[in-house]
C-alpha cells in the first residue's frame, strides 16, 4: 500500500493546482490512500488558511471527488489544525465529520511578545538571531506535548518542524523531545514521516532519524505524507522515506476512516 495523508488545496492561498489534478496524479503514482488536509479556519493568520465560510465547499468538493474516483483510489478528508495555547480552535473544526485531524505547531508563543512567532515562515527567520536555540527547541516540544495532551488530533504534523532552517540545538534532540513523544503515545496518536523537509533548507524528512528511532522504541505508529502544495510534490521522496521506515523496523502504517485508526502494510 502507498499512503500520502497530508496534502493541501488552493484554499490555503499558498498552493497550486485543482483537487482533481491532485487526485489524478496520485492515481498515476499508484497511491492507495490519499488525504486532503487543508489548513483549518482559525481567527489568526487568515492569509495562509481557508476561511470558515469555505469549509462546507471544501468538504463537499473532497467528498464529490472521493465518490467520482472511488474505484481508483481511497480519498480521505481531513484538516491540518494549528495548535496554540492562546488562540482557541474553532468548535466547527473540532466537530467536523472528517476522517482525521492533523495537529501542527507553526507558531511559538512568548510572554514577552504580543504576536505568536511563525518560526517556519522565511519572513520571520531573522528572529532566530536573538533567541537561545536550545530554549526554542524546548518551547517547541513543550507545545507538541500540550498539543498531544488535548486529545483533539489523530496525527502530529511534521514532528520536528522547528529544524526547518537548520538551526539545531546543542542538547540531545531525543531528550528534548522525549516527554512530547511519551504524550503522543499516551494519546494514541500517529506521527507522520513528512517528506516536505527535503524541499526545505534542512534537506531531510520530518522527523529526523533519531526521533523516528525513539518513536519506534516507544511503539508510536507512523504514516506517510508529502505535504504537497503543488501537483509535482505529490508522493515526493516516497520511496526514500519508506526505506527509512523499514530500516528502523516499521512494517505497517496508519490510515483513518471517520477518526478510526486502521493499519496497512507498506
Amino acid at each position: 500500500m502507498r499512503v500520502d495523508l497530508h496534502n493541501h488545496t488552493i484554499l490555503c492561498n499558498h498552493a497550486q493546482g485543482s483537487v482533481e489534478d491532485f487526485i489524478k496524479r496520485a492515481i498515476e503514482l499508484k497511491i492507495d490512500y490519499y488525504g486532503f488536509t487543508e489548513h483549518a479556519p482559525m481567527n489568526f493568520d487568515e492569509k495562509y488558511r481557508m476561511k470558515l465560510t469555505e469549509k462546507e465547499f471544501y468538504e463537499t468538493t473532497i467528498k464529490y471527488y472521493k465518490e467520482k474516483y472511488i474505484s481508483d483510489i481511497n480519498i480521505l478528508l481531513g484538516y491540518e489544525v494549528d495548535f496554540m495555547q492562546s488562540i482557541p480552535i474553532l468548535d466547527e473544526v473540532l466537530s467536523s465529520k472528517v476522517d482525521y485531524l492533523i495537529g501542527s505547531v507553526h507558531f511559538l508563543e512568548s510572554k514577552n511578545e504580543n504576536t505568536p512567532w511563525g518560526f517556519d515562515n522565511p519572513e520571520f527567520i531573522g528572529k532566530y538571531k536573538n533567541k537561545d536555540i536550545d530554549l526554542i527547541w524546548i518551547d517547541y516540544f513543550e507545545a507538541i506535548r500540550l498539543l498531544a495532551k488535548t486529545g483533539h488530533f489523530d496525527i502530529v504534523g511534521h514532528l520536528d518542524l522547528i529544524k526547518v532552517f537548520k538551526f539545531l540545538p546543542t542538547k540531545d534532540i531525543k531528550l528534548i523531545a522525549l516527554e512530547a513523544l511519551k504524550q503522543i503515545k499516551k494519546s494514541n496518536m500517529t506521527i507522520e514521516i513528512n517528506a516536505a523537509g527535503f524541499r526545505k533548507p534542512i534537506k531531510e524528512q520530518y522527523p529526523c532519524v533519531e526521533l523516528l528511532q525513539l518513536a519506534y522504541e516507544l511503539d508510536i505508529d507512523i504514516t506517510f505524507s508529502s505535504d504537497a502544495h503543488a501537483v509535482d510534490q505529490i508522493g515526493y521522496a516516497y520511496d526514500e522515506v519508506v526505506l527509512l521506515a523499514k530500516s528502523i523496523g516499521y512494517t505497517k502504517c496508519t490510515v483513518f476512516r471517520q477518526r478510526e485508526k486502521l493499519f496497512v502494510d507498506f
